[in-house]
């Protein structure tokens, strides 16, 4: 008798603490956003803390580089952590939409965002940001090797240059992939590896972000970074000796995604920071973070130090066959065997 007495007392405590624990779940994931962050580290942190304070809802973020994000995405595939992809380059949010790990979300402010980067990537992911390529030069640094400034990618190939340029790896930066289908497109492909086989010769580090080279050369570990021009200002803004430089021939550029990922276990967060993410007060942090990128939104603030991309000459840059799963995995496998194995 005192064994179905005890019985009864403890099934209904044990179903009062299991409905607590259902409760909490739900409340958890009701009131959390999980974002995977590839802008620099600065930007990710001060997003989470903003979006915190105007929504009540946490943000949780991994700052991964665009390429090493693109993997984790295909990798969880069957069972997503993050909501939403913040920032990187362009080309892997289209691989990532192509192979239905991303899926498109049309925000209430989508007509005023910049009419020109929509027409560019369609309804494949939201654009956030445009970047142009270039270089972070560290004039001293050159100076005392006596090399000149260089002032196209054909210059990079020059012996002068050995061990005075870095820039990032394409398996893990978007940043260097963009630069990779940049050459292909300015070159045509035989050309641009015969030329990125010679600049290989003369780099002495290449690095898994994007960001990295320009803080190589404004330490003066070298004189060149390759890179995007936002990124070597927000390195002049926090106190390095660097000079901008666009290739005399031409160079590309990248649209800067937000998208949704597919099956986000935390959907309606999602979609509410992806809509506070274009907002003008959203878009003016980045600035705040020394990232100085053109934002998508034209209500936005634009940083006077922002690259203007009608001021450069800027390719007419393929984002349709540059950001198909294909090419993409194909030009990269290629670099790895036939540029990166080299001595040097």
């Amino acid at each position: 008798m005192s064994q179905f007495i005890l019985r009864l007392h403890l099934r209904p405590a044990f179903l009062v603490l299991f409905g607590l624990l259902l409760g909490f779940g739900s409340k958890t994931s009701a009131q959390e956003v999980n974002v995977l962050c590839s802008p620099a580290l600065p930007w990710c942190e001060a997003i989470a803390q903003a979006f915190e304070e105007a929504t009540g809802i946490k943000l949780n973020f991994v700052r991964l580089s665009s390429g090493e994000a693109l993997a984790r995405i295909r990798a969880e595939k069957e069972n997503p952590t993050f909501d939403v992809w913040f920032g990187g380059t362009g080309d892997p949010h289209l691989v990532a939409f192509q192979e239905g790990l991303t899926e498109f979300y049309k925000p209430s402010i989508w007509e005023s965002l910049r009419p020109e980067l929509r027409e560019q990537i369609g309804e494949r992911y939201i654009p956030l940001y445009l970047g142009v390529l270039g270089f972070g030069v560290n004039e001293s640094v050159l100076a005392e090797r006596g090399a000149p400034i260089p002032r196209c990618w054909k210059d990079l190939a020059d012996p002068v240059y050995k061990g005075l340029i870095a820039m990032p790896n394409p398996n893990t930066s978007g940043t260097a992939y963009t630069t990779l289908a940049t050459l292909v497109q300015i070159f045509g492909e035989e050309e641009a590896f015969d030329l990125l086989k010679q600049i290989h010769q003369n780099v002495a580090q290449y690095t898994r972000s994007g960001g990295a080279p320009g803080l190589l050369a404004g330490r003066g570990d070298v004189g060149i970074a390759v890179q995007f021009l936002h990124d070597v200002i927000g390195h002049i803004k926090s106190g390095f000796t660097l000079t901008t430089v666009v290739p005399c021939e031409g160079t590309g550029f990248e649209i800067g995604g937000l998208s949704l990922i597919k099956g986000a276990p935390n959907r309606e967060a999602a979609i509410q920071f992806i809509e506070w993410a274009l907002t003008p007060e959203a878009q003016a942090l980045a600035a705040t973070a020394n990232s100085f990128q053109l934002p998508s939104n034209t209500n936005s603030p634009v940083p006077p130090e922002s690259p203007r991309p009608e001021e450069v000459k800027l390719i007419d840059y393929d984002f349709a066959t540059f950001g198909s799963p294909e090419v993409r995995d194909r030009l990269v496998e290629r670099w790895n065997n036939e540029v990166f194995p080299l001595p040097r």
